[in-house]
């Protein structure tokens, strides 16, 4: 099998990095080759970032600072491990990637999604995502979801108004429709093990089109 990057997308609460760790479970039990990781984070000097940009405590955060915290971020995780992975031929599966920033910060922040990609293509070169799955949930659920989740931890984006989700779940829209070769939708208001299913019947049909 040749390297395939497969990121996980969404809104904050839509459920991506149960789904992916149980996806990953299944994946090694089956016989692949699969690094699970996440974004902001994924190696040391890149959590220390991630801790950075989410500090409760941060609220002065200049957007253009979260960008490129951002970027940064990204750029020690795919040297450190994105890119060998898939250089030795594993799939990395991927909690989230560059469309969070566009997501995020060129839409919801309103530094313009053309902005954030052109910080993101230097940090990134030509590493982009084989397939995103794109975790599609209405922000209200999805922040129901975490308000109910008593053992998660804030952080510095809980902090913000309903708006700043609506933006978010709106840019993943134009994503969607400016990416459509690469993005796959999953219902993610179904049941952990319904959307756990709908992702492996996304993803097995595309490894196998070698």
């Amino acid at each position: 099998m040749t390297g395939r990057f497969i990121t996980f997308e969404g809104g904050d609460g839509a459920g991506k990095s149960s789904v992916l760790k149980a996806l990953h479970d299944k994946l090694v039990q089956e016989g692949y080759d699969v690094v699970a990781t996440r974004e902001p984070g994924g190696v040391e000097i890149a959590e220390k970032i991630r801790n950075v940009i989410l500090d409760t405590s941060h609220t002065a955060m200049d957007g253009r600072t979260e960008a490129l915290l951002y970027a940064a971020a990204r750029r020690q995780h795919l040297v450190e491990v994105v890119m060998p992975a898939l250089s030795e031929g594993k799939m990395v599966l991927c909690d989230r990637f560059i469309d969070s920033s566009l997501a995020y910060q060129g839409y919801a922040r309103g530094l313009g999604m053309d902005e954030v990609y052109k910080i993101n293509e230097f940090a990134v070169e030509d590493c982009m995502p084989d397939l995103t799955l794109l975790f599609d949930l209405s922000p209200e659920e999805g922040l129901a979801r975490i308000a109910g989740n008593k053992g998660r931890e804030q952080n510095r984006l809980d902090l913000e108004k309903i708006q700043f989700h609506h933006d978010v779940y709106a840019a993943y829209q134009t994503i969607l429709e400016k990416f459509k070769d690469r993005i796959s939708v999953i219902d993610a208001s179904k049941t952990e093990e319904e959307v756990l299913q709908e992702v492996y019947d996304t993803l097995i049909p595309y490894l196998q089109c070698d």
